[in-house]
């Protein structure tokens, strides 16, 4: 074990830490559901776009996507950078409204949006099912990744490093609920814009600059500098799919439209636009940059998965790489976090208090518990099912995005735009959209070329337009709360 390249790690854990605690202070004498689930509305600009950029900036961009530009080439950097848009679709389409609407209802998670724009169990039963499967499956994703990181940086066996990361990100979350979230993903992703950075100076003088790193990968293969990719994989189905996958469906992601609610005011919003949109497109240029040319320093990876913490140790100094190391571990425990948080407030929130103690019998006394105890739960059942990864996280990641994009999408963005959507047409486009995502995907169906989210996203928006004007209009009262401004 290295342990010049272990103790910033370790400091770097202990802080986080420290924030989990500090953050659990918060909560005494105030409302529980408030703080843990939302933070009580309370983040400023910085906050919002630091937490909004790296909850989305998963160890799927800081490990699996890097990962594929590597095997793929230069083709897929400029691929990724259609994520550009994302922070400013999801804070532009759905903030304002979203935050002046859920002050209103009281809102604290997406079913509670939901509910109050379509009065149906039946969509937040179907939300709340969805959102803890993909969570489980994404969660799965990040620790996997930051097993790995440990893996290759540290000399730790995987199952060492999986029951290390594992036990830090649980231990935070549940202690210090959402505020520990977002007060440790505005720490990540300052950690991350400055590593990525770091990663890529290395790269540089280790490449003797991009001229030559550039040659280097033709000779590897002249495909790696083309805009098709190796194996020409991107073609313009496929990156109309990326489009739709991974910059405008992600305005349908319930962990990325839940920053909505915890702002401050509009000045937060506005600075978190601006802010976030630049962070984001640094990172995504820099992390999927240094993954393809890592080629050319490090042509012969038995997994593409390994290639940023491999290029940190080969082309930093050790105490430098320990530190910098931190950034693919903030970029994963700051998507873990938000998501952990999400599902148990969905358990909780959305179907303990609605459904199966809807009196809230003995509220101050079982909430508290009851949510910390199904925040550790949760992590538990994903570390276990971590324990055998697949070759390359990026598909599982994929797909579970998918998933979540064709159930959300249209429901959230026409609920807030549609004063004619209703609850049957809601639901009948969350059904029609999964059935059609998963029949496509399990089967490997490829209509024309394409993902399976755009044919699943398209039934999914005429089954909500058809059904919604086939049926009652919602309620006068329900129309007045959300055409208010």
């Amino acid at each position: 074990m290295n342990l010049e390249l272990m103790l910033p790690l370790i400091l770097y854990l202990v802080l986080v830490l420290g924030i989990g605690f500090w953050a659990s202070r918060h909560r005494a004498g105030g409302d529980f559901v408030q703080e843990y689930f939302i933070g009580n509305r309370s983040m400023g600009g910085l906050v919002l776009a630091m937490t909004l950029v790296a909850t989305y900036t998963s160890a799927s961009s800081f490990i699996g996507g890097p990962g594929a530009a590597y095997k793929i080439g230069l083709g897929w950097v400029l691929l990724a950078m259609i994520q550009l848009p994302t922070v400013w679709l999801t804070l532009g389409v759905l903030g304002k409204k979203f935050a002046i609407i859920a002050r209103r209802v009281n809102a604290v998670t997406i079913n509670d949006m939901l509910w109050a724009r379509y009065q149906s169990k039946a969509v937040v039963v179907l939300g709340s099912v969805t959102i803890i499967l993909a969570f489980i499956a994404t969660m799965v994703v990040q620790f996997i990744g930051g097993a790995r990181l440990l893996e290759t940086a540290t000399g730790l066996s995987y199952q060492q490093g999986l029951f290390l990361f594992a036990s830090c990100v649980l231990l935070y979350t549940v202690i210090g609920g959402f505020r520990a979230v977002v007060m440790t993903d505005a720490l990540q992703g300052i950690i991350m814009l400055i590593g990525t950075g770091a990663l890529l100076a290395g790269i540089l003088i280790a490449g003797d600059g991009m001229p030559n790193l550039i040659h280097q990968l033709r000779e590897i293969d002249p495909k790696l500098v083309s805009p098709q990719g190796a194996g020409d994989m991107l073609t313009q189905p496929f990156m109309l799919s990326f489009w739709i996958l991974v910059c405008v469906g992600v305005v349908g992601l319930p962990h990325s439209a839940l920053r909505c609610f915890g702002y401050r005011d509009s000045k937060a919003l506005h600075r978190g636009i601006l802010i976030g949109t630049v962070v984001s497109a640094l990172l995504m240029f820099g992390m999927h940059l240094a993954g393809a040319l890592g080629r050319a320093i490090l042509p012969g990876m038995d997994s593409p998965d390994k290639i940023m913490p491999s290029l940190m140790m080969e082309v930093l100094p050790p105490w430098l790489a320990g530190v910098f190391l931190a950034a693919p571990m903030a970029a994963i425990m700051s998507t873990i976090d938000s998501q952990l948080i999400q599902a148990s407030a969905t358990l909780v929130k959305d179907l303990y208090l609605n459904y199966l103690n809807p009196k809230q019998e003995k509220l101050e006394v079982h909430i508290p518990r009851l949510s910390l105890l199904c925040t550790l739960i949760l992590g538990t059942l994903v570390l276990l099912a971590a324990l055998q990864p697949p070759e390359m996280i990026i598909w599982l990641n994929l797909l579970a995005f998918g998933g979540l994009q064709a159930v959300f999408l249209w429901p959230l963005v026409l609920g807030l735009y549609w004063s004619r959507a209703n609850g049957p047409g809601a639901l009948a486009s969350m059904v029609s959209g999964i059935v059609c995502y998963g029949v496509l995907s399990q089967w490997g169906i490829k209509l024309a070329g394409l993902h399976a989210i755009v044919p699943s996203l398209g039934l999914g928006l005429a089954a909500f337009v058809v059904v919604s004007l086939l049926t009652p209009p919602p309620d006068q009262g329900v129309r007045r709360l959300f055409e208010q401004q």
